[in-house]
Protein backbone atom coordinates (compact mmCIF):
# COMPACT_ATOMS: atom_id res chain seq x y z
CA UNK A 1 0.00 0.00 0.00
CA UNK A 2 1.44 3.17 -1.16
CA UNK A 3 1.32 5.84 1.22
CA UNK A 4 0.82 9.42 -0.01
CA UNK A 5 2.74 12.32 1.41
CA UNK A 6 0.12 15.15 3.31
CA UNK A 7 -0.19 18.47 1.41
CA UNK A 8 -2.02 21.65 1.89
CA UNK A 9 -3.79 23.01 -1.19
CA UNK A 10 -6.29 25.46 -1.99
CA UNK A 11 -8.32 25.50 -5.72
CA UNK A 12 -9.73 28.60 -7.44
CA UNK A 13 -12.72 28.76 -10.07
CA UNK A 14 -14.49 31.19 -11.05
CA UNK A 15 -16.87 31.96 -14.11
CA UNK A 16 -14.51 34.80 -15.51
CA UNK A 17 -11.17 33.60 -14.92
CA UNK A 18 -9.00 30.77 -15.16
CA UNK A 19 -8.88 28.17 -12.44
CA UNK A 20 -6.41 27.38 -10.25
CA UNK A 21 -5.17 25.11 -7.57
CA UNK A 22 -2.02 25.72 -5.42
CA UNK A 23 -0.67 22.98 -3.44
CA UNK A 24 1.80 23.02 -0.76
CA UNK A 25 4.06 19.43 0.30
CA UNK A 26 3.67 19.07 4.63
CA UNK A 27 5.60 16.87 6.34
CA UNK A 28 4.07 14.34 8.50
CA UNK A 29 5.03 14.49 12.31
CA UNK A 30 8.04 11.60 12.55
CA UNK A 31 6.82 10.84 16.44
CA UNK A 32 3.89 12.85 16.94
CA UNK A 33 3.79 11.44 20.75
CA UNK A 34 6.06 14.20 22.07
CA UNK A 35 5.45 17.73 22.08
CA UNK A 36 8.78 19.09 20.57
CA UNK A 37 7.61 17.04 17.57
CA UNK A 38 4.04 17.93 17.51
CA UNK A 39 5.54 21.56 18.08
CA UNK A 40 7.92 21.65 15.08
CA UNK A 41 5.00 19.86 12.88
CA UNK A 42 2.35 22.75 13.90
CA UNK A 43 5.37 25.42 13.15
CA UNK A 44 5.49 24.33 9.96
CA UNK A 45 1.81 23.73 9.10
CA UNK A 46 1.38 27.86 9.86
CA UNK A 47 4.41 28.58 7.90
CA UNK A 48 3.20 26.17 4.82
CA UNK A 49 -0.42 28.07 5.54
CA UNK A 50 1.02 31.54 5.59
CA UNK A 51 2.82 30.91 2.02
CA UNK A 52 0.23 29.16 0.32
CA UNK A 53 -2.39 32.37 1.17
CA UNK A 54 0.77 35.02 -0.11
CA UNK A 55 0.43 32.76 -3.45
CA UNK A 56 -3.39 32.79 -3.44
CA UNK A 57 -3.61 36.45 -2.67
CA UNK A 58 -1.00 36.99 -5.51
CA UNK A 59 -3.27 35.03 -7.87
CA UNK A 60 -6.22 36.85 -7.09
CA UNK A 61 -4.54 39.84 -7.04
CA UNK A 62 -3.77 39.16 -10.59
CA UNK A 63 -7.21 38.07 -11.69
CA UNK A 64 -8.60 41.42 -9.97
CA UNK A 65 -6.13 42.99 -12.41
CA UNK A 66 -7.48 41.22 -15.34
CA UNK A 67 -10.93 42.14 -14.58
CA UNK A 68 -10.50 45.79 -14.65
CA UNK A 69 -8.45 45.87 -17.65
CA UNK A 70 -11.31 44.39 -19.13
CA UNK A 71 -14.00 46.61 -17.80
CA UNK A 72 -11.77 49.33 -19.07
CA UNK A 73 -11.65 48.24 -22.44
CA UNK A 74 -15.60 47.73 -22.31
CA UNK A 75 -15.61 51.12 -22.03
CA UNK A 76 -17.93 51.21 -18.42
CA UNK A 77 -20.80 49.11 -20.24
CA UNK A 78 -24.29 50.60 -20.11
CA UNK A 79 -23.00 54.00 -17.97
CA UNK A 80 -21.58 51.60 -14.88
CA UNK A 81 -20.93 54.04 -11.93
CA UNK A 82 -16.64 54.16 -11.97
CA UNK A 83 -15.11 52.36 -8.36
CA UNK A 84 -13.43 54.68 -6.33
CA UNK A 85 -10.58 52.65 -5.36
CA UNK A 86 -9.22 54.25 -2.39
CA UNK A 87 -12.67 54.56 -1.05
CA UNK A 88 -13.59 51.17 -1.35
CA UNK A 89 -10.21 50.31 0.30
CA UNK A 90 -11.28 52.50 3.07
CA UNK A 91 -14.54 50.67 3.44
CA UNK A 92 -13.33 47.36 3.13
CA UNK A 93 -14.97 44.91 5.28
CA UNK A 94 -17.73 47.82 6.49
CA UNK A 95 -21.53 48.10 5.37
CA UNK A 96 -21.13 51.32 2.67
CA UNK A 97 -23.24 53.48 4.74
CA UNK A 98 -25.49 56.04 2.73
CA UNK A 99 -24.18 59.54 2.96
CA UNK A 100 -26.88 62.79 3.92
CA UNK A 101 -27.59 64.93 1.64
Amino acid sequence: MASTKPSLSATYTSTTNAPFTISRPLQAPADSTTVESKTKYLSELRQSVVGLQEQVNRELTARMEEDKAREASAGGAAGAKAVDDEKEEENYGEEAQEEEV
